[in-house]
């Protein structure tokens, strides 16, 4: 019998904000994933980024103009930074926490391309954060590149890139061999590494992907069963915030596709959370989508925790 197959998906709070914070959040999260391998699961992990990417983008940007003969470093590059050295701690700890449960399998990191549409209309409207916030003459040098920033009120600037939907994954194929061998990996950090198809050659976009809808498409791709994405809350919550807030545990596809409609989804937050979810499902037969803390991740496989869409 063919061993079932998860993608999951992990967010800042799996991972922490700074390297001392990181590690100690991997150890905890590689025992949860641990668990799901023990179980039988064939486990692809996808993770966040935004903390790191910032972290390394604004190191880069000011060496350079500190240091002659050193250039800013492109957000494309950031991205695969950030995929190298979160993906090094997680694939250690699992290893680590897998070898202590006499469990010898590997564990790999795959350091992943996502195709962009160069048409999509983020790139007109670039709305994510990154880096740290900048003077207005700082901001003026950004803006004298070409790049965009915003005024955060009462702080100051902050640069701001698009967040194009992902199209395809460059690097696929040798995701779904390492899973059809048994092993575990992990793929397309912070939603991978953005970039544009011009001929042959595959150009760095400045931009980031929304991880949760990277997560989706790679669940589809590698043909998963279940898309669980690990998140801050246990359910999802319809009026969330407010007196009204009404956990759920439990969405068909319409029902979602009717709270899309009504606005109930932060376009920040639980958005991108429940369009991942919906697209992995309809993509395929038998297949369901969970929306859950890392702390009832296993609860919710027995339906007993987060919010089960399908």
């Amino acid at each position: 019998m063919a061993k079932k197959r998860i993608v999951i998906a992990l967010g800042h709070n799996a991972l922490g904000t700074n390297l001392p914070e990181q590690k100690a959040a991997v150890v905890r999260t590689s025992k949860v994933i641990a668990d799901f391998i023990q179980q039988g699961w064939q486990v692809a992990i996808v993770h966040s980024n935004a903390p790191q990417v910032g972290m390394i983008h604004t190191a880069m940007n000011e060496f350079s103009q500190n240091h002659e003969g050193y250039t800013p470093c492109p957000m494309s590059v950031c991205s695969a930074m950030s995929q190298g050295y979160i993906g090094y701690d997680l694939q250690n700890g699992i290893r680590s926490e897998l070898l202590r449960r006499g469990i010898y399998k590997p564990v790999s990191t795959v350091l992943t391309q996502v195709m962009v549409d160069p048409y999509d209309e983020s790139f007109y409207n670039p709305i994510k954060k990154v880096g740290r916030i900048m003077s207005r003459a700082e901001a003026d040098i950004e803006e004298a590149k070409g790049n965009y920033v915003t005024e955060i009120p009462g702080k100051g600037w902050q640069r701001i890139v698009s967040a194009p939907k992902p199209v395809g994954i460059v690097e696929v194929d040798a995701i779904r061999a390492l899973l059809d061998a048994d092993q575990i990996v992990v793929s397309c950090g912070g939603g991978g590494i953005p970039v544009l198809e011009q001929g042959s050659n595959l150009k760095g976009a400045s931009a980031v992907i929304e991880k949760d809808l990277a997560s989706g498409l790679l669940a589809q791709e590698v043909d998963a069963d279940i898309l669980l994405i690990v998140t801050n809350v246990e359910q999802v919550s319809l009026n969330f915030g407010t007196a009204e807030a009404a956990p759920l545990s439990h969405m068909t596809v319409s029902e979602a596709e009717t709270y899309i409609a009504e606005g109930q989804f932060d376009s920040a937050s639980m958005l991108p959370k429940i369009e991942a979810s919906l697209s992995f499902i309809k993509a395929g037969k038998d297949r369901c989508a969970i929306i859950t803390t890392l702390e009832k991740a296993e609860d919710s496989i027995e339906g007993k925790a987060g919010t089960i869409i399908g």
